[in-house]
């Protein structure tokens, strides 16, 4: 499976950034997707992350409410939403995928990741 994510970049405090995530490979919407994140000097960090219908998504504290994961199993794509940033949302952000149903927010258990994309946001 390849992850390749997109849609990084620089935008004020309070603004908005729609991050996209497409696998190819041997794909399978049964996966789960997640998006973690990894600023300078800090060890990578859970974002979110859902299950295969969508139905089941699970957030860190920091970001509930603010950004929104969905994903389009017919086009293999997951997306960010992330509304009102904040200047300590400033990381570069990466997709992965898990080979298992079940939810999980442990990077150790996403077995694909992408290249990452930057995002700044500036205060």
């Amino acid at each position: 499976v390849q992850l390749q994510a997109s849609g990084g970049g620089l935008v004020q405090a309070g603004g908005s950034l729609r991050l996209s995530c497409a696998a190819s490979g041997r794909t399978d919407s049964s996966y789960v997707m997640g998006w973690f994140r990894q600023a300078p000097g800090k060890e990578r960090e859970f974002v979110v992350a859902i299950g295969w219908s969508a139905v089941i998504t699970r957030y860190a504290d920091s970001v509930k409410g603010r950004f929104t994961i969905s994903r389009d199993n017919a086009k293999n794509t997951v997306y960010l939403q992330m509304n009102s940033l904040k200047p300590e949302d400033t990381a570069v952000y990466y997709c992965a995928a898990r080979t298992d149903w079940r939810i999980s927010a442990a990077p150790s258990e996403f077995g694909y990741w992408g290249q990452g994309t930057q995002v700044t946001v500036s205060s």
